[in-house]
């Protein structure tokens, strides 16, 4: 079974992207087999991931907008066991054209044709919630919500969890999602002031681990390598491992209600 995760935001420069290539990675590291799929039109997974956008001629833009199979797409990456799907400067059409398309909400969904061969299939979606991130939430089990301890990044997140009770009532109910404190300084008093009324607040909604500050994690996207795989032993490498293991055991206790 193919367990699909979204990592969205409504606001930039909470670690979204940092999260989907470190988590996918720390999956992969694990002995699971790992799809990223970058939705963002300015390609910052593609890039992090060592690939140039500019001469990256077939995207996921194809799937969405010419129904191309995801096959026609795919490039694997330096990690074994992490394959993507990249982004290029096409996808900025993929909100003007996809709702005039029929069902367009269930594109992806659909471009998997009911099975994959992945453990995890992770999407990074665009800081807005438009078509695009419908797309990848109505395909996705989970949501994961990455969010600094931070004002407007509480503001954003209020909005994304509206956003996630519309996609409920469009069509996939039982979407969950899971929010991730990133960039977290323990130093820092409003961090962690913040960091206890989110957990008063959503409790289980909230990962019990968390991504502090770690400039390993920055260096990791400029070299186009996973931290796991520049930094094994950094900071940002344990936590983005544990982070995997808390993952895992919430879908093995999905799986295990199939079973």
């Amino acid at each position: 079974m193919t367990y699909f995760i979204s990592v969205a935001n409504q606001k930039g420069g909470v670690a979204k992207t940092t999260t989907v290539v470190s988590l996918g990675a720390a999956l992969a590291k694990r002995g699971d087999k790992v799809l990223l799929i970058d939705l963002d039109p300015q390609a910052n997974l593609t890039m992090a991931l060592g690939l140039d956008p500019v001469s990256t001629h077939k995207s996921i833009a194809n799937v969405l907008l010419s129904l191309d199979p995801l096959a026609n797409v795919l490039r694997h990456s330096g990690t074994p066991g992490l394959d993507l799907v990249p982004s290029n400067a096409e996808m900025a059409m993929s909100e003007r054209f996809l709702p005039i398309r029929k069902e367009y909400e269930n594109i992806l969904r659909n471009s998997f044709n009911g099975s994959s061969p992945y453990n995890y299939v992770l999407f990074d979606c665009p800081p807005s919630l438009g078509a695009v991130t419908t797309n990848a939430l109505q395909a996705s089990q989970m949501l994961i919500v990455p969010t600094q301890a931070e004002y407007f990044s509480l503001s954003a997140l209020r909005n994304t969890l509206g956003f996630v009770r519309r996609v409920r009532e469009q069509g996939n109910p039982n979407l969950i999602y899971r929010i991730l404190l990133t960039m977290y300084d323990t130093r820092n008093r409003v961090h962690r002031n913040l960091r206890l009324q989110l957990e008063a607040t959503f409790n289980e909604g909230l990962f019990q681990n968390i991504i502090g500050v770690d400039t390993k994690l920055r260096e990791s996207s400029i070299v186009g390598m996973p931290i796991t795989d520049y930094q094994p032993n950094s900071r940002g490498a344990l936590q983005y491992q544990a982070l995997a293991e808390e993952v895992n055991q919430h879908v093995y206790e999905y799986v295990a209600q199939f079973v």
